[in-house]
């Protein structure tokens, strides 16, 4: 038996358990970085692995040496226990030896104190009707069964924005959508990750929707959006 998870990237300018670990002191997340990160906590129409999304990224964002000797290790210590009952295991594994984890390794360890994403309402409808459609269809891309693109389905209610959207399939947890599309294998681009911890096009706000999926078990809708246009 094999199992396949896929992410995908675009960006226009206009069921893993993870077991906490004891960290050494230099790796202790203190409470008030974990409620700065966790903009996500009274949100009505996220449910709690989607606020997971948010919060994980923001963690990451917040300080991204810590995020990586902490949550990521968690990640991937359970993820390639998991990937064991898998034919194609050597495939899925993370391989800490590979360019992948070393250069994710070296990206997170420049990241501090990078402003935070918040949720947004409408924008999480645009995740979800997208997540619908794949879902639906048995589709995985970026653009809808209908021919709409990603900038034709925001720009819609966020015109003159930056935005993109980063997909990812076979997660149902938020931390493991997180950190497959931060390590972003095989993607030679680096687009999810430079998304997720980047700062030029100034994206602050996010949609996110996990749905069901029946090619891949699941799939991650994750929207972005710049701040409104200055008046």
């Amino acid at each position: 038996m094999k199992f396949i998870p896929i992410v995908f990237f675009l960006l226009f300018f206009s069921s893993i358990a993870v077991k906490a670990q004891s960290y050494e002191s230099g790796n202790i997340w203190t409470q008030e970085e974990l409620d700065n990160a966790n903009t996500a906590r009274n949100t009505d129409y996220l449910n709690e692995e989607e606020k997971q999304i948010v919060f994980y990224m923001n963690l990451a964002r917040t300080d991204g040496r810590k995020f990586f000797d902490t949550y990521f290790q968690d990640f991937v210590n359970a993820y390639n226990i998991d990937m064991q009952r898998y034919s194609n295991y050597d495939d899925l594994r993370v391989n800490r030896k590979d360019k992948y984890y070393r250069g994710l390794q070296q990206d997170l360890a420049g990241i501090r104190d990078l402003p935070l994403f918040s949720p947004d309402e409408t924008l999480t409808w645009v995740s979800q009707q997208h997540a619908k459609d794949l879902s639906k269809n048995n589709k995985a891309g970026h653009n809808s069964s209908d021919g709409r693109t990603v900038k034709d389905r925001i720009s819609k209610f966020y015109p003159r924005r930056a935005m993109g959207e980063c997909l990812a399939f076979g997660f149902s947890k938020g931390l493991a959508n997180v950190c497959m599309l931060l390590l972003d294998k095989n993607v030679p681009d680096l687009g999810h990750r430079k998304t997720i911890l980047g700062t030029n096009y100034q994206l602050s706000l996010v949609g996110v929707n996990i749905r069901t999926h029946p090619g891949y078990r699941y799939c991650a809708v994750i929207d972005f959006i710049s701040a409104p246009p200055a008046r």
